[in-house]
């Protein structure tokens, strides 16, 4: 895993959501994520839209890992914070699904309001291969 330099509470607490995620620990994440949060996932597969509330979004994640029978990775790369409470991210995922491979890169803002993420807006490097991966 690539080190990363931490720089304020907002990276530190958008870190964390990468570790607990990859950990697939859905107690430490609804500790930091915000009971009104949204996961706006792009694309027109089945998993994309917004996905609003705390439930719907640890719904979304555990999805991931249904869907994928575990196998759904995500390695975050980079971390760039503007002191203001909005984090970005670049990571790279991996999955395997119905004969499928996933191995593409992607992003997320995400926007954190005191020690909790409110808004995580996901891009995607190419929006063909996350359709085709989860359709």
């Amino acid at each position: 895993m690539l080190a990363l330099r931490i720089v304020g509470p907002a990276a530190a607490v958008t870190s964390w959501r990468y570790d607990a995620f990859s950990q697939g620990d859905m107690t430490a994440l609804s500790e930091i994520l915000a009971k009104d949060v949204t996961h706006h996932v792009p694309g027109s597969h089945p998993l994309a839209g917004d996905h609003k509330g705390l439930t719907a979004v640890l719904g979304y994640y555990q999805q991931l890992g249904v869907e994928t029978a575990g196998s759904f990775r995500v390695e975050v790369r980079q971390l760039f914070a503007d002191g203001r409470g909005h984090v970005m991210s670049v990571h790279h995922a991996t999955a395997e699904r119905g004969g499928k491979k996933l191995d593409a890169d992607g992003g997320i803002m995400f926007k954190i309001v005191g020690e909790k993420v409110t808004d995580l807006d996901e891009c995607v490097e190419d929006l063909d291969i996350g359709n085709d991966f989860w359709a």
